[in-house]
């Protein structure tokens, strides 16, 4: 196709890093607490598809929590649509901590700083700077694609793509798959070597709150009942606890292709498969898929007490749990055991984990899309160790990739950026991710 060879214009080049700039200085502070106000993002956004052609419509569940959804037909009505999706909102960041304001937009020695940088408003203005290349080129893809940019994924997407999926179905008709964030950076585990993990699974959320019961009384008195040394010690166990390993389909992909490449002669299906022992000979290349092996529970909130002097008759934890297909039961039962009878446990949100086919002709297409433009780049696949919209989308039946292309400098470590201090993306990374973008989502 003609279109395939030519690519996307310059245009789309400028656009990109314009796009990406502007977006980080809209404000879209998500803190959890109902506060992010998202329209004016959702504006932008929608304003530059209505003037490519491209009919955008917005939607609200509260006021203020926009999305935009958006569909381009395709040139086969036979063929099933194709979701591209990407959220507005992004994480707090406190300019005393970064290098450059974290919403300025900076665009520094060929840089763009600022929050969103690669979560995810990177990957919004990508596609929005494709899109409106087709346009100006006459380009229509083979398959429909839907465009949403969400609300609220940085907290419990209830006003996003939760709503969406439970309110507006119908926009998403026909979709039998989707793509979004959090796969098909560089990886650059050595010198020489360039992987680009591509997700196709992710584990599931088990938000807990523990809440310990106990006497209240003065702090000068011994209280063998306390509450704050019972959730302390319940807190101490779940932070110290191993979990046992449970492999899914994509971590054994992972592991099986990263051990070819390593040249370490080992058959991840074997079900006595040393999996410590395989990390440790991949060496750096074991951050991709050593979160992924096991379930998890980190602490990472308390509150207890309101003077020096006084025992509380409660103390309450927060857990970031997180668990893998089949490790669900695994999980509840561990959390009995490890909180104990003296402290209660509850689920403050819950979703479920996902794993998409990786010997599917779709991973295969997304392979070929990155291996296009690098050649000497190895993709492999790997479960996300946290979550994305996708988990909403697949109450439609909707299929996830984790697929926002970045090429990235080996110094710059995207693992890190995420929700990090001085977030940034080299403007070479969006041109690379707007020619992968191009050129995937014509022959999707």
């Amino acid at each position: 196709m003609a279109e395939e060879v030519r690519g996307p214009d310059t245009t789309a080049l400028d656009e990109v890093v314009t796009f990406t700039s502007e977006l980080i200085r809209i404000d879209t502070t998500n803190h959890g607490d109902g506060d992010c106000r998202e329209r004016p993002a959702a504006e932008y956004v929608a304003e530059r598809l209505a003037a490519a052609g491209i009919e955008p419509t917005l939607l609200e569940r509260t006021p203020g929590r926009t999305n935009v959804v958006a569909r381009i037909p395709g040139t086969d009505p036979s063929a099933d649509a194709l979701l591209v999706h990407g959220h507005l909102d992004v994480v707090p960041a406190d300019p005393a901590e970064w290098t450059v304001h974290p919403f300025s937009g900076e665009v520094r020695d060929g840089v763009v700083w600022g929050r969103g940088a690669v979560d995810m408003k990177n990957m919004d203005a990508m596609v929005l700077a494709v899109v409106r290349s087709w346009a100006r080129q006459g380009v229509r893809p083979r398959r429909d694609i839907v465009l949403a940019y969400t609300a609220d994924e940085e907290a419990s997407a209830e006003d996003g793509s939760g709503f969406l999926a439970d309110r507006h179905a119908a926009l998403f008709d026909g979709c039998t798959e989707g793509i979004s964030e959090s796969g098909a950076f560089s990886f650059h585990p050595q010198p020489g070597t360039t992987l680009y993990p591509i997700a196709a699974g992710e584990r599931g959320t088990a938000w807990l709150k523990l809440t310990a019961h106990g006497r209240a009384g003065h702090g000068s008195k011994v209280n063998t009942a306390n509450a704050v040394t019972r959730l302390a010690s319940a807190v101490a166990r779940i932070g110290a606890h191993t979990w046992p390993v449970r492999l899914t389909t994509t971590v054994r992909a992972a592991l099986a292709e990263l051990a070819e490449l390593y040249g370490i002669d080992v058959d991840t299906r074997a079900g006595d498969l040393d999996v410590d022992l395989l990390l440790d000979k991949l060496g750096p290349a074991a951050a991709l898929v050593a979160p992924t092996v096991r379930n998890s529970a980190n602490p990472t909130m308390l509150k207890a007490g309101y003077k020096v002097n006084v025992i509380p008759g409660q103390a309450v934890a927060y857990i970031d749990g997180r668990t893998l297909p089949g490790g669900e039961e695994e999980f509840a039962a561990t959390m009995d055991e490890l909180t104990g009878p003296d402290v209660e446990w509850e689920y403050q949100h819950r979703e479920v984990s996902l794993e998409a086919p990786v010997d599917s002709p779709t991973f295969a297409k997304l392979r070929a899309a990155v291996e296009r433009f690098d050649p000497a780049g190895h993709v492999v696949p790997f479960t996300m160790s946290g979550g994305t919209d996708a988990k909403q989308f697949s109450r439609l039946g909707i299929t996830g990739y984790g697929f926002s292309p970045l090429k990235l400098p080996p110094e710059l470590d995207y693992g890190a950026l995420f929700h990090g201090v001085d977030e940034r993306v080299p403007v070479d990374a969006l041109h690379f991710g707007v020619r992968v973008l191009d050129h995937y989502l014509k022959t999707a």
